[in-house]
């Protein structure tokens, strides 16, 4: 199997082949074969008289010691997954609301409120009085009230029920999935899934469920406090892949998920004097920084920061051998970086109390000193660029423009200009007409267990054949932007007519003189309730819930536990949410018919497992044909 079809990143496998570098790929291959039993999800090792595993034949043991069965094995693994991905975006949201919650007090002046607009929208959404009252007083209040989010209450959590359709509602009051807090929710599944508590299947789903809209909700938290700190993403031109990294400047990667202190590095790499420091170091290109996997997200949208890599492939950065520092936060970061920063005069250094590495530098982070700890990390990077071997530099020619940034907003903003007094009537009146067939939301992750992007892009390409609109976030974002599809000629490669012409109007009507992209750059993986919030806009003007609309969700290459948790609320959202990869579940036929079909009853969203491309991108193409004819469209 090929590892990757980026030819930037085959180069540095070979590469390091040569230097005999072990990466992840060579790591998966030590690891098989992988253990069949967890692959199916039964295996349990959640208390200590297992572990215990249940044979998939009917031929050994169908029963964990305490009486377990596959379908209770399976459930609560699922569950656990779900809960760990909750807890990860709960604590990126939490850290960004103590954040506000310490500007608003004055005690982390780096950090001013840049959107007050979005803070006032935001607050008022949120039932918090704005009026005539200071930034600050409101910013106070918006970031309590999000911290009052992860504690369990009496009411719904507000960063749910608040951004969703009255459908919605309705429909996870019905069921019984109404989360009430993040990190409550959270402690209720760990309690439910342990020694002796839930073994019913269905219960346990359901609790699930209920789970990922905690999930849901500290997403969208946490992307509503980024744009109101950091300002909200509007359309900006950067370039992508692993060509960014210069040989003639300072490469400071940063690396992760928290915008929090990447975004202070992105400001600092300007500075005049550390600038200087940098030629007098011997880099005529001064300062260069670059992103890797979400906190590159981050930073490419707001910063017009190149996007050098994501996460599968974040340790080929370092290959070239002209990288100075790597600056990590929290998230998708791999314990290997330290050991093949040893081989090169890269700088790892990690940042968060949370996650620290072995042999890294600990530069530990702190709002108060935000901007000091950022030009010392950049100085960091200058000395380590005086350590360089000329000789080991090898920087692939590889990079690709990338029109980045379309938050919600954006994209209303730009359809505003088409029609001002309706906004939403534009691509309404495409959807109807067949000019958009409908869209699709690509999340998730690389893996190692197939062609790095392989899936993307060939799903993309019989997508956008077909006049399907794509969204893009995290890696799945990283994978289109590193193969060129989000650049105005992409479009008039591969979109269908009806696409290229509703994009070409768009990008003509807000100046861009040629096409929106084909697929539009949305963030981070934190962000994906940004399209959420055009769905929602969509369905609340036709009158409509989530579940009827010609929108659909896919995760070709998913790895992390927040990917669990990000699928399965899009599932509840009601979206047919596609996955390249067969999750831990097949052990169980009453959780597969579960999220496969009975999901399909209760909230219109299911699950499609689907390895092959271009029957995935099929299915997808099936489901949007239903749906609209559902509407009464033509299918």
């Amino acid at each position: 199997m090929e590892k990757s079809i980026d030819k930037a990143t085959l180069g540095m496998i070979a590469k390091s082949g040569r230097q005999k570098i072990p990466l992840v790929w060579d790591r998966y291959e030590r690891q098989k074969p992988q253990c069949g039993f967890g692959e199916a999800g039964l295996c349990c090792r959640h208390c200590m008289q297992g572990p215990c595993r249940i044979d998939p034949f009917g031929e050994g043991p169908q029963e964990g010691v305490c009486g377990a069965t596959a379908d209770t094995m399976v459930a609560r693994g699922l569950a656990r997954a779900v809960a760990a991905g909750t807890a990860s975006h709960g604590g990126h949201a939490k850290h960004m609301a103590r954040t506000l919650l310490m500007s608003a007090e004055g005690r982390a002046p780096d950090y001013p409120v840049r959107d007050e607009a979005k803070l006032r929208a935001v607050a008022e959404r949120s039932g918090i009085n704005t009026g005539s009252r200071s930034t600050r007083k409101i910013a106070a209040d918006l970031a309590k009230k999000a911290l009052d989010e992860f504690s369990e209450k009496d009411s719904p959590l507000a960063w749910a029920a608040t951004t969703v359709t009255g459908g919605r509602v309705r429909t996870f009051l019905k069921h019984g999935v109404v989360p009430t807090g993040i990190d409550s929710v959270v402690s209720e599944m760990m309690h439910r899934t342990t020694y002796g508590v839930d073994a019913d299947p269905v219960n346990l789903l359901l609790g699930t469920i209920k789970c990922a809209l905690a999930d849901y909700a500290g997403c969208h938290m946490a992307t509503d406090l980024a744009d109101i700190l950091f300002g909200t993403p509007q359309p900006a031109l950067t370039r992508a892949n692993l060509g960014v990294i210069r040989k003639d400047a300072v490469n400071i990667a940063v690396h992760g998920h928290n915008p929090l202190l990447s975004d202070m590095i992105a400001q600092a790499a300007s500075d005049e004097d550390l600038v200087n420091k940098a030629r007098e170091a011997g880099a005529p290109g001064g300062i260069n920084v670059v992103g890797i996997c979400c906190t590159g997200n981050e930073v490419m949208m707001r910063r017009k920061i190149p996007l050098a890599t994501s996460s599968v492939s974040q340790e080929t950065a370092i290959l070239t051998g002209a990288l100075d520092a790597m600056v990590v936060d929290y998230q998708c970061i791999m314990p290997s970086l330290a050991g093949i920063a040893e081989c090169f005069h890269t700088k790892l250094i990690t940042t968060m109390p949370i996650a620290r590495i072995p042999k890294a530098s600990h530069i530990e982070f702190n709002e108060e000193k935000a901007g000091m700890q950022a030009r010392q990390i950049i100085s960091e990077g200058i000395s380590a660029f005086r350590q360089r071997d000329p000789k080991k530099i090898d920087i692939p020619g590889v990079t690709a423009p990338a029109l980045a940034g379309f938050s919600a907003e954006a994209i209303i903003s730009a359809l505003a200009v088409v029609n001002g007094e309706d906004p939403l009537k534009p691509l309404i009146d495409s959807i109807a007409a067949g000019n958009v067939y409908g869209v699709c939301l690509f999340a998730g992750c690389n893996t190692v267990k197939v062609a790095q992007d392989f899936n993307y892009i060939e799903m993309v390409k019989r997508l956008a054949k077909k006049n399907v609109l794509v969204l893009a976030t995290g890696c799945a974002s990283g994978a289109f932007a590193r193969h060129g599809f989000m650049s105005p000629e992409a479009t008039n490669q591969y979109a269908g007519d009806g696409l290229k012409t509703v994009l070409t109007a768009i990008g003509e009507a807000a100046g861009l003189n040629g096409p929106l992209p084909p697929v539009l750059h949305m963030g981070s993986c934190v962000d994906n309730t940004r399209a959420a919030d055009v769905a929602v806009a969509i369905a609340n003007k036709l009158g409509v819930d989530l579940d009827r609309l010609p929108v659909a969700a896919s995760a070709p290459e998913p790895v992390t536990e927040k990917a669990v948790a990000i699928g399965t609320w899009a599932v509840a959202a009601g979206l047919p949410t596609h996955l390249g990869i067969v999750p831990p579940v097949i052990g169980s036929k009453t959780v597969t018919g579960v999220l496969t079909k009975t999901a399909r009853d209760l909230f219109g969203g299911y699950f499609i497992v689907e390895p092959d491309p271009l029957k995935a991108a099929d299915a997808l193409l099936e489901t949007m044909a239903e749906r609209r004819k559902g509407l009464g469209l033509s299918a």
